[in-house]
């Protein structure tokens, strides 16, 4: 199996779900965005992904890594209790080999400081060492 990044939304996959998360985006503070994950990956409202996500996503893929992004009401008993039990809060990025060897790659105020910018988020992830370094041509 790939080396696996998942990403999990503060944010559910129903139209219900949908609706609140609007809300909530609508009446946030700026220092407390209600999903910092789906401001990187679709830029805050949008139900599409923008397309500076959707290039970083094909370059970390080509580099042989899997990613897998998901709302609350779509996690595996596996995720949901890796969260729970690491008392962890959505959103949340977590990396690992299959869902019974995660290891937490980014919190909810990590992803905060990323202010909404997939280079930033990237950059994080290399560092910390999840992703691969850069090298001349990636990012």
């Amino acid at each position: 199996m790939a080396p696996t990044l998942y990403i999990l939304y503060n944010a559910d996959a129903s139209i219900m779900g949908k609706l609140n998360y609007g809300y909530r985006k609508l009446t946030a503070a700026k220092d407390a965005p209600a999903c910092a994950a789906c401001d990187i990956t679709h830029g805050g409202l949008r139900l599409d992904e923008t397309k500076e996500w959707k290039a970083i996503k094909e370059k970390i893929t080509s580099e042989g890594m899997e990613i897998k992004q998901l709302h609350r009401d779509e996690l595996g008993d596996e995720l949901k209790k890796f969260v729970s039990d690491q008392q962890l809060k959505y959103p949340v990025v977590l990396s690992g080999d299959g869902p019974n060897d995660l290891k937490l790659a980014m919190n909810s105020e990590e992803l905060g400081a990323c202010s909404g910018n997939a280079d930033k988020f990237v950059g994080n992830l290399r560092e910390k060492g999840v992703l691969k370094q850069a090298t001349e041509s990636s990012l």
